[in-house]
């Protein structure tokens, strides 16, 4: 089987031939193109479980031909698909190159009981974000020592009314 030649880069837009694409986009078109492959492909098993093997039992050739013949028109989109989602990678890899690596922990804001962990880890971040940071760890520690005394006046509450309604439940 020969490999056909190569379908333009992005579905046919020859607009974004010419101008660079936004990576986010590129992503989505990777994803589009994944999505297709795995159609494809489940559709070249659903081809290959309804043809019959040549094992003696007499066979339509036209029905035979024509399922060949879907199959190999399926197997070619793939190799096509396969191509489009390479050059959409290495387009991906290509704007990627320059940028340096954020660790996940830094773009996820975490709840720590321990500031040190995360201040080391942010130093070389702004000034301003540190200290906010540092004033919600504040704030944090004041609401659960407040949370805490509330609960212990709410104890108090209900051992008081306990032992006024027993009291009353002994002089009746």
């Amino acid at each position: 089987m020969t490999t056909p030649p190569l379908a333009p880069p992005f579905g046919g837009q020859q607009a974004q031939a010419g101008r660079d694409v936004n990576t986010a986009s590129l992503c989505r078109i990777g994803q589009e193109t994944v999505q297709d492959i795995v159609l494809r492909t489940m559709e070249i098993f659903q081809l290959l479980r309804n043809m019959q093997l040549p094992n003696g039992v007499t066979y339509h050739p036209n029905t035979h031909q024509d399922r060949l013949g879907k199959l190999q028109e399926h197997l070619r989109m793939l190799s096509v698909l396969f191509r489009k989602l390479r050059l959409v990678y290495d387009k991906c890899n290509e704007n990627c190159a320059g940028l340096e690596l954020v660790p996940p922990e830094q773009l996820i804001p975490f709840v720590e009981d321990e500031g040190s962990k995360r201040e080391s880890r942010s130093a070389g971040q702004s000034r301003p974000a540190s200290e906010e940071r540092r004033e919600i760890v504040e704030v944090n520690k004041k609401l659960k020592q407040k949370n805490q005394q509330l609960k212990q006046i709410m104890d108090q509450l209900r051992n008081l009314i306990w032992e006024i309604n027993s009291m009353l439940a002994v002089r009746s």
